[in-house]
């Protein structure tokens, strides 16, 4: 089968378009025949090595944590699932992933597709629909009636974040670029439940920290209960934030190499995200793309033996905000 790899760590040119065995399925474990992977930042990171200390990979490794495709092989143990099957997952990190023909994936992780939803665009949904959801659910608390400020709202995992919390009935406030304006209103509908404070984005991913905290703090007149930051922050804007959410609220930051702060005299809760494979949250999700109440947004679709030139364009800044699908030939 076809399968890109890397057999070092480094940049985009370790990436390799080549022939590679198919994966048997072990106890527990299905073989998909993959339609689509999509690309992540998490990827970069693996590939560069950055987590290898604390996520050793063995070598070689082929990228892709999100896979959509059709099960057409079972291990021993698995009856919940059958050969056929659409499905739709989040692949652990550290296992082979899904820029590959075939893949192996814990039955327990996958969720069904149904007939009517085109899998290849599916692949733009795991990672950054169950980080959406868990930073907002799970960790956020977040509630119909209630005020969340999402800070840098302009990815993948903000458009998603946008759908969710305006769908449970909260009242939601941005930052986003104004590139990205018209973008996030339209995923909140156009019932004013979206309030975009457009320069404050700007300024975080410049790094300059300090007219970027005058604006949001000056923007956000009334406390939020919930702050989600997907920004790549510094500490001091982090901290900043606190002082927005009123007394019992949270914050919850993906920006995993700062600690997320807290204030504890106020009851003022801080979570770093770590997101993880859940099926049931993942099927509740495809429910809602199914009915339309979720739109998944594919940016661009590219070929699998264009990966290694996809994760050079990522190195140079060049994607398009959302997600890139990466198509899997048939084997």
């Amino acid at each position: 089968m076809k399968a890109v790899r890397f057999h070092d760590f480094g940049g985009p040119e370790v990436l390799r378009h080549e022939d590679v065995e198919p994966p048997v399925p072990g106890v527990g474990q299905v073989r998909i025949r993959v339609a689509a992977t999509s690309f992540n930042g998490l990827d970069v990171t693996l590939r560069a090595g950055d987590l290898r200390d604390r996520s050793p990979l063995r070598l070689p490794h082929t990228p892709g944590l999100d896979v959509a495709g059709t099960v057409d092989a079972l291990g021993p143990g698995v009856d919940e699932i059958s050969i056929g099957d659409r499905v739709v997952g989040l692949l652990p990190m550290t296992a082979p992933g899904a820029a590959a023909q075939h893949v192996l994936a814990p039955a327990q992780v996958l969720a069904g597709v149904p007939r009517r939803l085109p899998l290849t665009d599916l692949a733009a949904l795991p990672l950054v629909g169950l980080t959406a959801w868990q930073a907002l659910f799970d960790h956020g608390g977040l509630m119909a009636g209630q005020r969340v400020l999402i800070n840098g709202v302009g990815g993948a995992v903000g458009g998603y974040a946008v759908q969710l919390a305006v769908e449970t009935g909260a009242q939601v406030l941005v930052t986003a670029r104004p590139s990205s304006t018209v973008r996030v209103k339209a995923a909140g509908s156009d019932e004013g439940t979206v309030h975009t404070l457009d320069h404050a984005l700007d300024h975080a991913l410049d790094h300059t920290l300090d007219p970027a905290l005058v604006d949001v703090a000056h923007a956000v007149v009334e406390p939020v209960d919930l702050v989600l930051n997907l920004a790549p922050t510094g500490a001091k804007q982090l901290a900043a934030m606190v002082p927005l959410i009123r007394d019992g609220g949270r914050l919850v930051s993906t920006t995993a190499w700062i600690p997320t702060p807290c204030d504890e005299e106020r009851g003022v809760q801080g979570v770093n995200l770590s997101v993880r494979s859940d099926a049931d949250q993942l099927a509740d999700l495809v429910a809602r793309v199914s009915t339309g109440e979720l739109l998944v947004n594919v940016a661009e679709r590219v070929a699998l033996a264009d990966l290694p030139a996809l994760h050079a364009r990522a190195h140079a800044g060049e994607l398009p905000p959302g997600k890139v699908v990466v198509l899997i030939p048939p084997a």
